[in-house]
This record gives structure tokens, sequence and C-alpha cells, in this order.
């Protein structure tokens, strides 16, 4: 619905997401906005997910799909010319609002160029100076009109430095992920309902899917050695998706390789356990109820610099918001192929050690749910009622 105190003429919106994770929410958060205001006008940078809501992106977004403090080095030069364009871009359309999406690398230092533009400016997904280098707070008073939480401790946090923050629920809720069918998966691939299904999950930022890769393939190797069954499917976004093809085609065990959002709930279904990176496909596979390890690996250096930096216990978000270490974690140096098979064999046969990360599960998303409102549609209220006129 339309809020009665702003003005009936359709406002243009424009969107920015940098990743796979960004592109999903800003496909529900459009939906969710014309749900709210029929004939808005949306426009900006979106992958697959956006432009299947009716986006033309300014560029291909999997040029921001870069993570790490080494390996956006390389990157810098396209980067700024990108921020340049979409800053040029934003200046000769003059919106009525400007939506960011997390990818807060670029995300902030856009918002910080359209300053003067006096352009109400929202940023969507919190950057998380909670768990390292919080010190960057001080630079955010200015860069934003509103500021959208995803996890339920956030506005606290910001709070404590003198910034609103509003808790608008986590968009995971929203995902479908619990709502695949097995059977469906495994008549559509044609495996037997006993055949055991690994869900491998390497990421979907360019510079994070060949450091995984290489290394999933060896621990399959050690895996069907044990599970002479075992069916490995490979969960690919779009982003990745030519990558992840081109690289299994080198592995012994060959994957089942899926893009598509409806398959990948089916797997989910079907799925026995799963091996994930970090990151918000930790929170869609306890949605699901898949038991997981997650692991993780970036350059060295950069590892080196943020082990002096992080401040929180855990890496997975299931841990952070069970408050213990529910899933196992194996990152950098852990994250080798005899260690990823040994705990991924353990949750495959021990039901015991699944079971109890299924229950710890459940506690994690009650505290992901703001109220009866879906979370696209609470963001895109919060977001729409910027538009209201300022009282005379």
């Amino acid at each position: 619905m339309v809020p009665s105190s702003v003005p009936r003429d359709a406002p243009t919106v424009w969107l920015m997401a940098g990743e796979a994770s960004g592109d999903v929410l800003g496909a529900r958060l459009m939906a969710a906005l014309r749900r709210q205001w029929p004939g808005i006008v949306l426009c900006g940078i979106g992958g697959v997910r956006m432009e299947e809501q009716g986006l033309h992106s300014l560029f291909p977004m999997r040029e921001l799909a870069v993570m790490g403090l080494v390996e956006i080095l390389p990157r810098l030069r396209q980067l700024s010319r990108r921020l340049d364009q979409a800053v040029a871009d934003i200046a000769t359309r003059r919106p009525d609002l400007v939506v960011t999406i997390d990818s807060p690398g670029f995300a902030l230092r856009l918002l910080r160029r359209i300053a003067g533009l006096g352009i109400p400016r929202v940023h969507y997904v919190a950057p998380q100076v909670w768990a390292w280098r919080e010190h960057r707070v001080r630079e955010y008073p200015g860069l934003w009109d509103r500021l959208l939480c995803l996890l339920p401790f956030e506005p606290a946090f910001f709070a404590r430095h003198g910034l609103e923050a509003r808790y608008v629920g986590h968009p995971v809720l929203q995902s479908g992920a619990d709502t695949g069918n097995a059977a469906r998966f495994r008549a559509r691939h044609g495996l037997s309902p006993a055949a055991p299904v690994l869900v491998l999950m390497p990421g979907s930022r360019r510079s994070e899917v060949p450091r995984l890769l290489p290394v999933f393939g060896r621990t399959l190797s050690l895996l069907v050695r044990r599970l002479p069954d075992l069916v490995p499917v490979l969960v690919a976004s779009p982003v990745v998706a030519a990558t992840v093809e081109r690289a299994v085609r080198r592995w012994p065990v060959q994957p089942i390789v899926i893009t598509e959002l409806a398959d990948k709930h089916d797997v989910f279904a079907a799925a026995g356990a799963a091996l994930t990176k970090s990151g918000t496909s930790t929170l869609e596979l306890a949605l699901a109820g898949v038991p997981m390890a997650v692991t993780y690996r970036v350059n060295p250096l950069t590892a080196a610099i943020a082990r002096r930096l992080i401040r929180v216990p855990h890496v997975a978000m299931v841990n952070l918001l069970a408050g213990r270490r529910l899933v196992p974690e194996l990152l950098q140096r852990e994250c080798r192929a005899d260690r990823l098979a040994d705990t991924v064999a353990t949750l495959l046969a021990d039901h015991g050690a699944a079971q109890a990360q299924r229950d710890g599960f459940q506690t994690v998303l009650d505290s992901l749910s703001a109220g009866s409102t879906p979370p696209a549609d609470a963001a895109a209220h919060e977001i729409l009622s910027l538009l209201q006129p300022v009282p005379a």
C-alpha cells in the first residue's frame, strides 16, 4: 500500500547490488516495492535475479563480486571506473531515492560520492563492523538516511556509536530453502532413494570460488573411497557457474552442478549433509535442516590481517547467532581435504551429530524474525517512508 502522505506520482528508486546474495535480496525488495507502490520505476545495478524482476543493469554485476583485502588490489582500477559510471548515472537520472544493498566496499563509496546530490540514501544490510574493523563506524555519520539491518543484535551495536539502525528481519526466512522436494530431485537425476547426497557450496564470488573448488575436489576423492554411492551436488550461482563447470571437468568424481533456485531447494531437501563456505548459505541450509560443515580460505596475507582485526568468536553466521560452535568451522589451514572429508563423513554417518545441529538451528531461525511482516516488505516500507514530504 502507498503511504497516504506521499505524492501519488510514481517515484524512481535506484538500486545497487554487488554480489549474488545481494542480487537475491534486491529481487525480493523490488517485488515488495512494486506491491507497495505499483508503477514505481526501478533502475540501477543488479544480477540475474534482479534482471528477472525487470532491472536493466547499468553494467554486469559480476564485475563487483570480489572479496578480500589482497584479492581486490588487481581490480581497483576497474572498480574505480565502475564507481564513476554509477555516480554519473545517478547524477543524470536524479532518482527520488538510492538504495545500496550489502557490498560495503563499493556501496559506501558510492553513497559518499553522491552525498551532495540531495537524494535520500538507504543502505540495506548493515556493514559487519561489529565483527572486525569497528573503528570504521566513525566514518558512517552522513553516509545514509536510513540503515536497515538483517541481524537482531545490530541496532543496539550501532546505537552505542550514536547511529540509528532499524531491524527488518532476515530475508532467508523468505528464501523458500525449506520448501524443496527430495523425491522430485532424486527422480530428476535418476538417484535411488537411499543414495547419500552431499551439497557443496563454494561461494558466489569469482575471488573465492577458485580457492575452494580444488580442495572440494580432493575432498570428494577421499569421501567416495568410504562412500562409493555418494552423490555430490555442487550449487553454483549464475555469477560463477561457467568457472565452476570448467573446474569440475577435471575432478575424478563428477558432481551434479545446479544453478537454478528451485533445484537448489530440492537438493537441500534430499541432502544428508553440506560442505559450505561461510555466509548466508549457512542460514539457508539451517532453514532447510541440512547438517553442515563450514570452510573458507583466502589469501594468506588477507587471513593474517583479518586474524588481528576480527572481534567475534565464530565465522559461521549460524554459530554467531547460536552463541556457540553449533557447526564445525574449518578455516584456512584447517581447510584441507582430509579434515573436510572426516567431518563430512561423520555428519553423513552419525545421526546423533546431525540431529544435534538440526535441534540448534531452530533457535537460530527464531531470532531472525522481526515480526509478522515478511523481511522484504518491512524493508520496502522503511524505504518508501523516506519519500514522505517533510512537514512544514
